[in-house]
């Protein structure tokens, strides 16, 4: 059985590939055919792109349908419409650089190349929290991820793309030494002397200990101010957040909100509905307006 009423969306990670169908009709993923798998993303190109083909043929064959389309949320530096890798000096997937990543796959999956679309993976972030997620009903939208890296993206009449500012000046640095998991450890640290493992641990000690409450404080501060710098570079009707520091916004978001308010900015600020699913959502969605919805 093959129809473009299913669309396989795939997320790569710096160590694992996850794939789900998408029933592009109704906007759901399969529950079924959910896949997660370890990948060695220092490994030979060969090697990493069999790996990929079997984690799609598993979540295919879960979901009883054949191979056929498939979009790709993938890391960059890359050329996502001929499918080349640009990634280099970050120590993964470095062997891929040069290469046509989609070339190689489509011909392991014994597909047409035509039948692979590939994003950027801050985009489909985004891209899947508007085709089934917590701004559904907005064309123009920021996102961003919170989590051990910062992630960005723009939606401008419905188009994704990768807005990149986890470099962008910011304070006395680059907007990500203030907006991921880092920070909170290495403040945590430096008011205590103590290392902590992950935001997950300092959440669940915020209501015992002022300090964790003054560093949820000082990052709801960062966090209004990288977003307005965001809101005002780029035009936009809502704000969506993702990323696992987003599991914690009960402890910011309500003081970025009163920032706004206090400020004048009038925008709704949305959690993630699809959490680590969004991406898969969002790399489905390039089939989007080739679905079939009859």
């Amino acid at each position: 059985m093959t129809t473009n009423k299913y669309v396989l969306g795939v997320d790569i990670g710096g160590s694992h590939i996850t794939a789900a169908v998408m029933d592009m009709e109704n906007r759901l993923i399969i529950e079924g055919s959910y896949t997660r798998c370890w990948i060695d993303a220092h490994g030979k190109p060969e090697t990493i792109i069999n790996d990929w083909k079997a984690a799609i043929e598993q979540a295919y064959d879960k979901a009883g349908l054949e191979v056929d389309k498939i979009g790709i949320a993938m890391p960059g530096p890359f050329d996502y419409e001929n499918g080349i890798s640009h990634i280099a000096g970050n120590d993964k997937y470095e062997a891929f650089y040069g290469l046509n990543v989609k070339n190689m796959l489509a011909a392991a999956l014994g597909i047409d190349a035509a039948n692979i679309l590939m994003k950027n993976d801050a985009a489909c972030f985004l891209a899947g929290e508007m085709f089934a997620g917590a701004v559904k009903d907005y064309a123009n939208v920021i996102g961003i991820t919170l989590g051990t890296g910062l992630g960005s993206a723009v939606a401008t009449d419905g188009n994704t793309r990768d807005a990149n500012l986890w470099c962008s000046s910011f304070l006395d640095g680059i907007a990500e030494d203030y907006l991921s998991t880092r920070w909170f450890l290495k403040r945590y640290y430096q008011l205590t002397g103590v290392n902590m493992i992950d935001v997950k641990s300092l959440t669940g000690l915020y209501d015992e200990s002022e300090t964790i409450r003054t560093i949820f404080d000082e990052f709801s501060q960062h966090l209004t101010a990288f977003l307005r710098l965001f809101l005002q570079d780029n035009q936009a009707d809502a704000i969506v957040i993702g990323g696992n520091i987003s599991n914690a916004s009960a402890k910011f978001l309500p003081n970025v909100l009163k920032e706004f308010k206090a400020n004048d900015i009038e925008i709704p600020v949305r959690i993630s509905e699809l959490n680590e699913r969004a991406a898969i959502a969002g790399a489905a969605s390039c089939w989007e307006s080739l679905a079939v919805t009859s």
